[in-house]
């Protein structure tokens, strides 16, 4: 089994389920259009990335993972910098959002192809210019969609969440079980 992802988030949720596991980077440029239909390029993300992989490991089960915050009609991913991270945060700020996952499981030898769809719901409380810059000091977001991730002093930033909260850090555990269930990984 491989996970394609240089995500600590993704390796340590994956490790919860108790499979063993490596992980390989899959050098691939992802699509990342703010207007893109979100399902969509998590979807294309994800399995982009486990494609890629299982190119190179044909006899391996290799799992492709992508997320993204949508708000007003467009997608946040990973901001560039600290000012748009900042900007990111203001438009969240008092707001509900979506976070979709798409999941990719990929075995090239026996033509696996599995892919899934997660959401979950964010509300953000609103956040002052002060909490905002308190929140960056403490966060490094710039490797995180949405400029944000909740497991780390989310506390300052969400009101509340609905739907996995493992899909809003990046792997949703339950349809990540289901679909390694389903190709014999687990039983």
């Amino acid at each position: 089994m491989i996970l394609a992802s240089a995500s600590p988030r993704r390796k340590e949720l994956l490790g919860q389920l108790g499979i063993a596991f490596q992980t390989i980077t899959a050098d691939v440029v992802e699509h990342e259009d703010p207007t893109t239909d979100p399902r969509e390029m998590v979807s294309h993300n994800a399995a982009l990335k486990a494609d890629r992989i299982a190119e190179r490991h044909p006899e391996a089960f290799v799992l492709g993972a992508d997320t993204t915050v949508f708000i007003d009609g467009i997608t946040l991913n990973k901001p560039a910098d600290g000012q748009e991270a900042r900007a990111m945060l203001r438009q969240l700020s008092g707001r509900t959002h979506t976070v979709f996952t798409g999941l990719a499981l990929r075995q090239k030898s026996s033509n696996l192809r599995i892919d899934e769809g997660v959401a979950s719901q964010v509300t953000f409380k609103t956040l002052s210019e002060e909490i905002i810059e308190t929140y960056l000091s403490k966060v490094h977001t710039l490797d995180k969609a949405g400029g944000y991730a909740i497991q780390e002093e989310g506390e300052l930033i969400i009101e509340r969440q609905e739907g996995p909260l493992s899909n809003i850090i990046g792997l949703p555990l339950d349809e990540t079980k289901q679909i390694l269930t389903r190709a014999g990984l687990l039983l």
